[in-house]
C-alpha cells in the first residue's frame, strides 16, 4: 500500500497546513492509521504535533472552527471542522502518581522524539504514525510487523501504568482478530490486581466494543484467560473447565462451547445487520446463555449410561446473567433484555415438536422486552456452537418458531392487551382493583386465542360480565 494513498480529508489537510506554517510537525496517529493499513476505511484522524507550544497550536487552529481547550492539562485541543471533530495533541511525558487509569502527572514536551512518543501508547499497532507532508509511515516499534502477524503487543514499560489497557486488549483482539503476544500476556498478569482501580463505566465501554464490533469474539475471551483477568468476571470464569457430555458437545467444556457460540453469532445476519443495541444484547445473551451450567452440571445416568448433564441450567442462568451485566456496568435496557433470552434459550427443546399459537404468544410475553427474533438468533448460535454437530431437526424447530411468530406478527414484539380499561369505563364501571382482575383475565384469554381484535375483546367482555362476579362498581348505567 502506498503511503501517498492515505485518505486524508480535505478540510483536515488545510488545518495541517496551518499547523506546519506555525512551526509544527503534525502526524496522523492511532486507530486511523491502523485501520488504513488493515485495508479499512479510516474514521478517526487524531493528530500529534511536534515542535510547537500549546498556545501557538491553538492560534493556528482557531480560524478553522470552535476549539475546545478542555484538554489543556493533557495538551489536547479539540476542533470541529465542517462538522467533524478532530483531536490535536502535543507529545507528552507521563508519570504515575496514583491508582487507576487517571492517576498520572502529565507534562507536554514538543521536543520528545517520535520513538518516545510511540512508546507511551498502548499497543504497537496503535503506535504507527503517518507524516502527511513527507508521505511516509513512522513505525519505530514495528507495529506494521505485528499487524501482519495479527499480534497484539504492548508498546513499552508504561503499559503497566494503566489497567484499562488490558480490557482494551480484550476488545481489540476480538475486533481485529489478533492474538496476545506472550510478553504482553505476562504484563497483563502482573497488573491483574489493579482491576479494582477501574471505574465501572470504563469497564462497560470496553465490553460494549467487544459486544458490538467483534469480528471474532472468542479471541477477546482468550485474552481474558491468557491475561489472568478472567477471574474478575466470576460468572464467566465459573464455566471455564465445566465438562459437557462429549456425545452432545464434542467441542469441549462449557467455556469452549461459548467461544464457538459467540463466533457463530458474529456470522449470523441477525447480528451482522443489527443495530448496535441489537448486537450488544445478542452477543451478551449468547455469552451468558450457559452460565447456569456452572452450578447445575452433574454426572447422572441417562439412556443407560453415566453422562454429564445440566438440568435446569437455563433457569439458573438468568439471575447469573443479570449479576454479570450489573457488574460490568451494562445499561438498564441490556440488563432487562438479556436474562429472558438466557432463561428461554432451550424453548425449542423439552419435547417441543411444533409451536401452537398459544405457546408462541406466551413465549413472546415471557421474553419481553426481548423478542422471539432475538431468541431465534441466540438458539441458532447455541446450536452452531457444537462443531461438527449440526442437527437438521433442531434447526427445523427453530425455523418453525420463527415462522409461527412471523405469522402471528409478534416476532419483534410481545403481544399487547387488546382489552383496555377504557372499555370498562365505557360500560359505566368505575376504575378500581377489580379492573386489573378483569383485564388480566382478558389478556390470558387473548393469549389462548379467544379473540384477536377489538370486536372480539368486547364480545369476550360481555360474556365475562354475564358469567363472572367481577366485583366492578357501576357509576352509570351503560
Amino acid at each position: 500500500m502506498s503511503a501517498a494513498s492515505f485518505p486524508l480529508p480535505r478540510s483536515l489537510r488545510a488545518a495541517l497546513d496551518a499547523v506546519r506554517q506555525a512551526g509544527g510537525r503534525p502526524h496522523v496517529v492511532g486507530g486511523g492509521v491502523r485501520d488504513w493499513l488493515l485495508g479499512r476505511e479510516p474514521k478517526d484522524f487524531d493528530v500529534e504535533v511536534f515542535g510547537v507550544e500549546f498556545d501557538a497550536l491553538g492560534r493556528a487552529l482557531a480560524p478553522f472552527g470552535a476549539t475546545d481547550l478542555v484538554g489543556r492539562s493533557f495538551g489536547v485541543i479539540k476542533v470541529r471542522i465542517e462538522g467533524v471533530e478532530y483531536d490535536f495533541s502535543l507529545p507528552r511525558r507521563e508519570s504515575k502518581t496514583g491508582a487507576g487509569h487517571r492517576g498520572f502527572a502529565v507534562a507536554t514536551d514538543p521536543t520528545i522524539t517520535e520513538t518516545e512518543a510511540a512508546a507511551r501508547r498502548d499497543f504497537t499497532i496503535n503506535a504507527i504514525a503517518y507524516d502527511p507532508f513527507a508521505g511516509r509511515i513512522i513505525d519505530p516499534l514495528d507495529g506494521q510487523r505485528d499487524l501482519q502477524a495479527r499480534r497484539l503487543r504492548h508498546a513499552g514499560p508504561a503499559f503497566r501504568d494503566d489497567p484499562l489497557r488490558v480490557l482494551r486488549a480484550f476488545q481489540l483482539a476480538a475486533r481485529f482478530e489478533l492474538t496476545l503476544a506472550p510478553e504482553t500476556a505476562r504484563e497483563c498478569n502482573a497488573i491483574a490486581d489493579t482491576f479494582a482501580e477501574l471505574p465501572v463505566e470504563r469497564i462497560w465501554g470496553e465490553w460494549d466494543k467487544w459486544a458490538v464490533k467483534s469480528a471474532k469474539p472468542s479471541l477477546g475471551l482468550r485474552v481474558l484467560k491468557e491475561s489472568g483477568w478472567l477471574r474478575h468476571f466470576p460468572e464467566l470464569a465459573a464455566i471455564n473447565g465445566v465438562p459437557q457430555e462429549p456425545e452432545w458437545h464434542p467441542e469441549g467444556d462449557v467455556f469452549t462451547h461459548t467461544e464457538h457460540c459467540v463466533d457463530a453469532l458474529a456470522g449470523l445476519p441477525a447480528w451482522r445487520e443489527g443495530t448496535p443495541e441489537t448486537r450488544r444484547v445478542l452477543m451478551l445473551a449468547v455469552l451468558a446463555h450457559d452460565f447456569g451450567k456452572s452450578t447445575t452440571t452433574a454426572r447422572e445416568e441417562r439412556r443407560g449410561k453415566l453422562r454429564w448433564v445440566s438440568p435446569g441450567h437455563e433457569a439458573a442462568g438468568g439471575p447469573m446473567a443479570e449479576a454479570f451485566l450489573r457488574r460490568i456496568g451494562a445499561p438498564l435496557g441490556v440488563v432487562e433484555r438479556v436474562p429472558p433470552l438466557v432463561v428461554h434459550h432451550l424453548a425449542h427443546h423439552h419435547g417441543q415438536t411444533d409451536f401452537r399459537d398459544t405457546t408462541v404468544r406466551r413465549l413472546a410475553r415471557k421474553l419481553a422486552p426481548a423478542t422471539i427474533d432475538e431468541l431465534v438468533a441466540v438458539m441458532t448460535a447455541d446450536h452452531l456452537g457444537r462443531p461438527p454437530l449440526i442437527a437438521q431437526d433442531t434447526m427445523r424447530r427453530i425455523e418453525q418458531l420463527q415462522a409461527a411468530a412471523a405469522r402471528l406478527k409478534i416476532e419483534d414484539r410481545a403481544p399487547r392487551p387488546i382489552l383496555q380499561g377504557r372499555h370498562l369505563v365505557a360500560r359505566g364501571f368505575a376504575p378500581g382493583p377489580a379492573f386489573k382482575v378483569a383485564l388480566d383475565a382478558a389478556f390470558e384469554s387473548q393469549l389462548d386465542g379467544a379473540f384477536n381484535d377489538e370486536a372480539g375483546a368486547v364480545s369476550w367482555l360481555e360474556n365475562y360480565l354475564r358469567t363472572q362476579p367481577p366485583g366492578l362498581t357501576l357509576v352509570n348505567k351503560p
